[in-house]
């Protein structure tokens, strides 16, 4: 695949459109010329679309993934692989990672395809362009946000005063353009929120969960204030979102089966990146790293329909199983055979087969899946950290426990400042946050953000960096170099004024 510098991005002025077919998914790569596309605003939806669908590219969506989720205690990798995903995993970053290089070249090409079309379209237009444009800067909100995420530190480091990533804004320059550099993590975040704010007084229509909307953009909000430590305005726009009324949390076996329905099905969904029965990726899709199974869902042995290298961690899978009547265990596959739990036993100790199902059986796919990015339970959860951080535990712990319920847990499951012990709000918490939203993203940058250590004591990949490798353990302290990943090197040689992490 060729890989562009934000300079050729920017420059290109290039819109990208989706094509499928019925019987074979391609990737979503056609593109047509900018004078010819923006004329009318079919065109400009045309172009919309076109951009939505750069997200459903692998570079994009497979490698974001790894990027986010790969270096959490949650997941523990059972065998060495090939691809630069272990990398990920092991805290032994590079500065020529492939996935980290596919993700910024993917995200800028949302975000300069995004700022045609904002640029294009005045505030003042039609209600129907108006709603593009909004949705065009949620989406250059979301790609600059995840890209901070990944190659920036955390906000409540040094305020935001750590470098962030380039602003990649409508109307500059080609001058500005050849010098760009970082903006710190402060400019980022601020320019996310003046984008994600603006697209939420544009957009007035309730589309379909796969495109975004005044409420993705308020969730998305509600999420940046929140790592921003902003918890009054973290509260306001979680509570704009869950008032809204479009959303619910979905119970008993709509839950269990939360991650088999297309979202357009699935009322609790805030925003997904919407994959269609055709565009199943087979041996290269997230869920197949996690997962390997028959047609009816029952966990098969590697390489049946998946690599199934990745599992829960036997930390998470110990925290889980206090509740063994928590309905979240239904998204662990256990891999057993004669009722005996399956071993990886490529390295020693061997790594218990806990399979991961969030990413497999949409539709009775096996690998098909839609990455959920925003949802309602992370909205009350978001509630919660903000009002703990507020002092305000009841609140919090209300939310808490309208999670909980739904998870199947009742009478004395459920907490009160009575029944804590020795635990403060805040850490029931974020023991909440990590039991609902495993394997999503938000684990490593819940426990850094918050100055909490990334620990593993368990079987896994990372004990290859230990002498002897037998020693499971491995500590990433919120302050290490490596929480964030290394600009990709392509990048800094086409333009020497941007800086490296350390």
């Amino acid at each position: 695949m060729r890989k562009y510098s934000i300079h050729q991005l920017l420059l290109m002025g290039t819109l990208v459109l989706g094509t499928a077919s019925c019987e074979k998914y391609y990737e979503p790569t056609t593109s047509i010329d900018e004078e010819s596309a923006l004329t009318n605003a079919g065109d400009v939806e045309t172009a919309t679309i076109g951009t939505y669908a750069v997200l459903l590219n692998a570079a994009y969506v497979r490698s974001v993934h790894f990027l986010m989720e790969y270096p959490s205690d949650e997941i523990a990798q059972g065998q060495s692989s090939g691809d630069d995903l272990t990398r990920a995993y092991r805290y032994t970053h590079i500065n020529t990672s492939g996935h980290c290089t596919n993700f910024w070249g993917q995200a800028y090409k949302v975000i300069a395809a995004a700022n045609k079309i904002i640029a294009y379209v005045p505030d003042e237009s039609s209600v129907t362009l108006r709603q593009l444009k909004g949705e065009n800067l949620y989406l250059r909100a979301m790609m600059h946000f995840n890209l901070v995420r990944v190659f920036g530190r955390p906000y409540p480091q040094d305020n935001g005063g750590n470098p962030g990533v380039p602003l990649l804004m409508d109307g500059l320059s080609d001058d500005q353009i050849n010098n760009i550099t970082r903006s710190s993590v402060k400019e980022v975040y601020d320019a996310v929120i003046q984008d994600l704010t603006k697209a939420a007084d544009l957009m007035s229509e309730n589309k379909s969960n796969s495109f975004a909307s005044k409420e993705v953009a308020q969730a998305l909000l509600a999420r940046v204030y929140l790592y921003k430590g902003d918890n009054e305005n973290a509260v306001k726009y979680a509570d704009l979102v869950i008032n809204s009324g479009r959303y619910k949390l979905v119970q008993g076996g709509e839950f269990t089966g939360y991650f088999r329905t297309a979202p357009a099905s699935n009322a609790e969904t805030i925003f997904a990146i919407r994959h269609m029965r055709v565009q199943d990726r087979g041996f290269s899709a997230i869920g197949s790293m996690y997962f390997s199974g028959d047609a009816s869902g029952a966990a098969q042995g590697q390489g049946v329909s998946g690599w199934a290298e990745i599992y829960a961690s036997q930390k998470y899978v110990d925290f889980l199983g206090k509740n063994p009547d928590d309905l979240r265990s239904s998204f662990i596959s256990p891999y057993l055979v004669n009722g005996v739990l399956q071993h990886n036993m490529k390295l020693t100790p061997s790594t218990p087969m806990y399979y991961i199902n969030k990413y497999s059986m949409q539709e009775g796919v096996i690998n098909l899946s839609s990455p959920v990015y925003l949802r309602l339970a992370e909205m009350h959860l978001i509630r919660a950290e903000a009002n703990a951080k507020l002092g305000k535990a009841a609140a919090a712990l209300e939310d808490v426990n309208l999670i909980r319920q739904r998870a199947g847990l009742t009478g004395n499951k459920l907490y009160s400042m009575a029944n804590l012990g020795s635990k403060k709000v805040l850490d029931v918490v974020m023991e909440e946050r990590w039991l609902e939203l495993a394997f999503e993203g938000h684990r490593a940058y819940d426990l850094f953000r918050n100055n909490l250590p990334m620990e593993r004591n368990y079987p896994g990949t990372h004990s290859l960096n230990n002498t002897p490798t037998t020693n499971i353990t491995q500590q990433v302290l919120p302050t290490a170099p490596r929480v964030i990943f290394f600009v990709p090197q392509a990048e800094i040689d086409r333009n020497p004024k941007l800086t490296q992490n350390p």
